[in-house]
């Protein structure tokens, strides 16, 4: 009987990941329990065709313990030539009754937050996306050491065709 669930599962899974028709890329590091104010989150990304336009998100995976109703991101773009495009993005994070958003039926929910619609990719050689969190407390200049409630952090490229 375990047997004929695991295949089942399994079955299942594939069934699940081949209908994901427009991931290019998608990918997840862990942060621990808290995402650290100094921490980096990486993403070397795969070469990508420079005729077709892009869709980006960050991509957050929180709990119960996360501590606020939004989240400051800083996300850079790294080209090739080392040129580097910077954001300053923030995102609503909980319902206005403190509840979580996002997807997910346990207590960690997972976040598809927007980068960045319809982007090429031109050069030729590595992109990199690296993603910080500057969360700061309302009064306070220093931002969170430690963002308790983060799990992981995930970058995702959809084609847009």
């Amino acid at each position: 009987m375990k047997i004929k669930n695991s295949i089942l599962f399994v079955l299942l899974l594939l069934l699940v990941i081949s209908c994901d028709k427009k991931r290019v890329f998608d990918e997840y590091k862990s942060v621990g329990n808290a995402w650290h104010k100094d921490s980096v989150v990486t993403f070397d990304l795969p070469q990508l065709e420079a005729n077709k336009a892009y869709n980006m998100y960050v991509n957050v995976r929180d709990n119960d313990d996360y501590p606020f109703n939004n989240m400051f991101l800083i996300v850079s773009l790294e080209q090739p030539n080392h040129k580097v495009k910077v954001d300053t993005l923030e995102y609503q994070m909980t319902n206005p009754d403190g509840t979580l958003l996002g997807s997910g039926f346990s207590d960690i929910k997972e976040n598809k937050l927007f980068y960045k619609d319809k982007e090429h990719f031109t050069q030729k050689g590595l992109y990199k996306i690296h993603i910080k969190q500057a969360v700061r407390q309302t009064g306070k200049i220093e931002g969170v050491d430690a963002l308790p409630g983060i799990t992981d952090v995930g970058f995702r490229i959809e084609s847009t065709e």
